[in-house]
């Protein structure tokens, strides 16, 4: 059979310029179509096939990504209870957030089928002893479990390390790493969000999580278990997309310098940042568009956002919301079907190259520069991050960065003031610490207090 493309000649990209150039009637294409990125990078009007250079070099399997439920541990049946319900209703992983090293695992995980579930433990303490109780349950079991100790993202955060030295905190970590845990797959994690949320650009974040991750391929000696990155993501789709590609890609090439055997594994959810209160179904928008951007990007798990995350406490309705979202794309949409699903996109290649070429260059600049932990200490990280934060919050309040709702259509008969059970804006806890952490601020918390003190 004759194939119809075969009675059109190709139209290379400098003849559709030129016709694009004449439908502008005398507007200066470059100044009215191609517009830059926060990462300084020109996005043109359109990609053609005779400026394509080649695939990036990552390989994404959409078709593995689960479906994982947050679930923050403080009473230990009520949260057992809840995992199975999560479980019952498409959760194919949990991520346990716990503050306490005394709470029982094995209550907390009894009637899990561990054979079938991935665990996630975000632990807010470094113990031997907590990590011994995980192996001690789970040794002979075909378990999946991650244990995402990040010693350095507690300082990045909070300010302080786990415990008062920092060589004490890489030293646990070596203890437990010389002879890992049964059962557990991994025990390193990167909490990339965390910048992300304070409002680092793109490239800022993928430079950033890298050479954090580099400070432990260099302080810890037996680390050979997957690195998990836990990513945060926003609206700004194709790009997104191209971060977490470009992130796998930069990683994979950097670990292979130490061991051929790292694996990097991406726990992705939606950022808080663009999130608001008021027009708070909006949300639900937001994060179904930043689920899709992770799938495609190549998200191993999934953890969304429910639409009221920043104003209510947990709740049965938000939390089922949120997990429909993933359930809908997975099942209905059929966004698991296809692995590299961004592969051929010249514009998502081009994204994907800029970005991790620029996040090379600043990773590389970082480690000519002392190294991360340096960077950290001298606050030179948290300037970047808040000069970054600054220019895009200038954007949010001249109206050029906008959010429906908030500073763009507002409903003024919006009221939420009786509506927060939760603060929903920065907390101050006035204490001691050896650096001044990154702090996370969402782009409308100072329009909507303005909003609720003027509510009756």
């Amino acid at each position: 059979m004759k194939n119809l493309f075969d009675d059109f000649d190709p139209i290379p990209s400098k003849q559709w310029k030129q016709k694009v150039q004449f439908e502008l009637k005398g507007a200066d294409y470059n100044e009215t179509l191609i517009w830059n990125s926060p990462e300084d990078i020109q996005v043109k009007p359109f990609y053609h096939k005779d400026e394509f250079q080649g695939a990036a070099n990552v390989n994404t399997k959409a078709s593995e990504f689960q479906i994982c439920q947050n679930i923050f541990v403080h009473d230990l049946e009520k949260s057992n209870l809840r995992a199975i319900d999560s479980i019952n209703r498409g959760a194919e992983s949990i991520r346990f957030t716990i503050e306490d090293e005394k709470i029982d695992v094995a209550k907390l995980l009894q009637n899990i089928h561990l054979d079938k579930i991935t665990i996630y433990f975000n632990l807010s303490f470094l113990s031997l002893d907590f990590i011994k109780k995980i192996a001690a349950f789970t040794k002979e079991k075909k378990t999946k479990i991650y244990c995402n100790l990040d010693p350095i993202g507690q300082l990045a955060k909070e300010g302080n390390w786990f415990t008062t030295k920092e060589k004490t905190n890489f030293d646990t970590l070596n203890e437990l790493l010389r002879v890992p845990p049964s059962g557990v797959r991994g025990l390193i994690s990167i909490n990339a969000g965390l910048y992300q949320n304070a409002g680092a650009n793109m490239v800022q974040q993928i430079a950033y999580s890298l050479a954090h991750a580099n400070e432990y391929f260099n302080r810890i000696t037996n680390l050979n278990q997957p690195i998990v990155f836990e990513v945060s993501v926003g609206t700004n789709y194709f790009f997104e997309i191209a971060k977490l590609r470009a992130l796998r890609l930069l990683f994979n090439l950097i670990a292979k310098e130490y061991s051929p055997n790292f694996e990097c594994h991406l726990l992705v959810s939606p950022t808080k940042r663009n999130k608001t209160i008021y027009e708070y179904n909006v949300n639900m928008l937001r994060t179904t568009t930043e689920c899709m951007s992770a799938i495609l990007g190549g998200a191993d798990a999934i953890a969304n956002l429910p639409y009221d995350a920043l104003y209510h406490k947990d709740n049965e309705f938000g939390d089922r919301i949120a997990r429909n979202q993933l359930l809908v794309l997975k099942h209905e949409s059929y966004f698991d079907k296809v692995n590299n699903p961004a592969d051929g996109s010249y514009y998502i290649e081009s994204l994907t190259k800029q970005l991790a070429e620029k996040g090379l260059v600043l990773f590389k600049d970082i480690e000519a520069n002392g190294g991360f932990l340096k960077q950290l200490n001298e606050g030179i990280i948290k300037r970047k991050i808040q000069e970054s934060a600054d220019k895009e919050q200038e954007l949010f309040d001249n109206g050029k960065e906008i959010l429906l709702g908030t500073n763009k259509y507002p409903n003024k008969k919006d009221l939420m003031k009786d509506n927060l059970e939760l603060f929903p804006f920065i907390k101050i806890k006035p204490r001691k610490t050896l650096i001044s952490p990154i702090i996370e601020k969402r782009l409308a918390e100072k329009a909507e207090q303005e909003r609720l003190k003027e509510e009756n």
